[in-house]
């Protein structure tokens, strides 16, 4: 079978959540770059793979999917390597839990409204970087209550919920606010700094 495709930018933290899990599976892939905040646009071709024109977008053996966590899933479910999901159905609900609560909740306030808004504004919105800490402040404390006895997010076993989870908290601990913020909350402070001395992790971070 040919090799699957992921189209997207190595800055994204949705087109990492793919690559980690392709990472943690040992799945030999291609990153077709497509970077949607390019001048020029988005490319007109990639409509077809994604008719929202976001990232990522995935394809293998002609079979075309887009959205971070359905490919997620789909790359653990299709390829040899460890389970990325619990085998019980309460361990998946608490995994898919995670993952919902972080992109409803988590992403836009962890990553747009701290990180991007603190590093890329000439002059950052205080009061937007305010309510995005607050709202990170919340989304540390419960996955502090979700987390399990053991080293990963759900126990002894890495899963999607641990790789949906770390390219967004990775982003937010970019600016001091935020790694302030982790470091009130111990358990997934710890959790941070076993996932980023993972391999999936570091053949993910963007160079340059």
């Amino acid at each position: 079978m040919a090799k699957p495709v992921l189209y997207g930018a190595d800055y994204s933290v949705y087109v990492r959540i793919a690559r980690m899990a392709l990472e943690e599976k040992g799945v030999d892939y291609e990153l077709v770059p497509v970077d949607v905040f390019a001048a020029e646009g988005i490319p007109g071709w990639y409509f077809e793979h994604h008719p929202f024109g976001r990232i990522p977008a995935f394809e293998h053996d002609g079979f075309r999917l887009f959205e971070a966590s359905a490919i997620a899933r789909y790359i653990d479910e299709a390829f040899d390597g460890p389970p990325l999901q619990p085998k019980d159905p309460r361990g998946r609900a608490r995994m898919n839990q995670i993952i919902g609560m972080l992109d409803a909740y988590g992403y836009r306030a962890m990553v747009w409204d701290v990180a991007v808004e603190r590093l890329e504004k000439t002059e950052p919105d205080e009061r937007l970087i305010a309510d995005g800490l607050s709202q990170a402040e919340t989304i540390l404390r419960v996955l502090t209550s979700l987390k399990v006895p053991g080293p990963w997010l759900l126990g002894d076993r890495v899963t999607l919920a641990d790789l949906h989870a770390a390219p967004i908290i990775a982003y937010f601990v970019k600016v001091s606010e935020g790694r302030d913020l982790l470091a009130r909350f111990a358990d997934i402070r710890d959790w941070h700094a076993r996932v980023v001395e993972r391999p999936s992790f570091a053949r993910t971070e963007k160079l340059g």
